[in-house]
């Protein structure tokens, strides 16, 4: 096999692998990015929070995003049982950008990844990853190409961010259970026709089923009168509903009086998806020879679409300590990038497993909120995970117990 050689491999060219790319190229860097796809292709995580445009602003990638079409956001809503609550990103307690995007991410992702390649960056599409070799001195990759011809990419230095694929901890066997339940989403894209004059498409809107607390729909609408619909539960959950995927979600649909009336008038062209068992973890983020950025290291849940900011500042953190590494300087990748990344990673799992307890739906419910506490609470819900003058973030499970301790009384 023919050898090749780079400084950075990285695998995948979805948000985390082009924002690395581009950071990297920024220095000087040398990388070579290996995607299985091409782009445009579907992926799930299509709302955007507001502290992502922080990391793509970092990458030079800015104006692309901003001309690209998108759906405005500016917050998030939340509809329970007939009371609706909003949460404007612009009046959020951290500093940093308070707009964002709702995004079909295959349009998105390659806007990045189109972007990355102006930058200077080199991206090999239809390009799989067969094997790694971390027993050497370098690592290798076993790169199979559009044409079924292999080759061997060597590296100093490996960055995984292929997402859902999870290519290093399959390859590895560093997949450890997650310490999320099992849930599992349906979701389509549909004409939704809403003529509504109070519906607010500038958010995302969070329904949680009238007699299941746990079971929550999302709608996000984007910028050409469609939207993404969808439902997580408990797997067992949806075993009372339609095998058709498409009837399930209508039915779904009409029994949450607020969407019923919004989406009366839906059309469901698209096919329905299904994703199940998606939270994961693993047992090392990182070594001097590789990092696992985003989905590739863990996923929590989508319910406040953290996955994609969790995936941007991953390789915001991995690419600070890479360079030094590059440099020549001696980095211990615990303590400079997995116990900074887990930090909000943390803060995030906290709101998860809140929101499926109802303590942070009581939280977000209360009908008189203490508005400087609402802002504390609104920059996580932005994606503010890290800014531990939060006091929200700094402590988020003894904060956020206190704190729907007194809502719930």
């Amino acid at each position: 096999m023919n050898l090749e050689t780079t400084q950075v491999a990285i695998i995948g060219a979805g948000p985390s692998g082009a924002i690395a790319a581009a950071l990297l190229n920024q220095k000087g860097i040398d990388v070579i990015v290996i995607e299985k796809a091409t782009f445009p292709r579907f992926s799930i995580g299509e709302s955007l929070l507001p502290a992502c445009m922080e990391s793509i602003r970092a990458a030079g990638m800015l104006d692309a995003v901003n001309h690209a079409g998108f759906q405005f956001k500016n917050g998030a809503a939340f509809n329970r049982r007939g009371r609706y609550v909003s949460f404007d990103f612009t009046d959020k307690f951290s500093q940093g950008i308070g707009t964002t995007f709702q995004v079909q991410r295959g349009a998105f992702d390659k806007v990045l990844a189109d972007d990355a390649e102006r930058q200077g960056v080199t991206i090999r599409y239809q390009h799989e990853i067969e094997s790694v070799e971390l027993n050497g001195e370098s690592p290798r990759l076993t790169v199979k190409d559009a044409n079924g011809e292999k080759y061997t990419l060597e590296a100093d230095f490996i960055l995984d961010a292929s997402g859902f694929g999870r290519v290093l901890p399959r390859l590895l066997n560093l997949e450890t259970p997650s310490c999320l339940p099992p849930r599992k989403a349906i979701f389509t894209h549909i004409t939704d026709r809403i003529d509504d004059e109070q519906y607010d498409r500038d958010k995302i809107l969070i329904s949680v089923h009238p007699n299941n607390q746990d079971v929550w729909y999302w709608l996000i609408p984007f910028s050409n009168g469609t939207c993404s619909f969808g439902i997580v539960g408990e797997p067992t959950f949806f075993e009372r509903y339609p095998e058709d995927h498409i009837d399930a979600i209508r039915q779904l649909a009409s029994e949450e009086p607020r969407l019923a009336i919004l989406l009366a008038q839906a059309e469901y062209p698209n096919p329905a998806g299904e994703i199940g068992g998606y939270s994961a973890n693993v047992s090392t983020l990182a070594t001097d020879k590789f990092a696992l950025l985003g989905n590739a290291g863990e996923f929590l849940d989508p319910v406040f679409s953290s996955g994609v900011t969790i995936a941007m500042k991953s390789a915001e953190y991995a690419t600070d300590a890479l360079l030094r590494q590059l440099s020549g300087e001696k980095v211990d990748w615990t303590a400079d990038y997995e116990k900074p990344l887990l930090k909000g990673i943390d803060t995030f799992r906290c709101y998860v497993e809140g929101w499926y307890k109802g303590t942070l739906q009581d939280v977000i419910f209360y009908p008189n909120p203490d508005a400087k506490i609402k802002q504390m609470i609104c920059s996580i819900l932005a994606g503010y995970a890290w800014d531990e003058g939060n006091p929200y973030v700094k402590e988020p499970v003894r904060r956020l117990d206190i704190l729907a301790s007194i809502c719930a009384e």
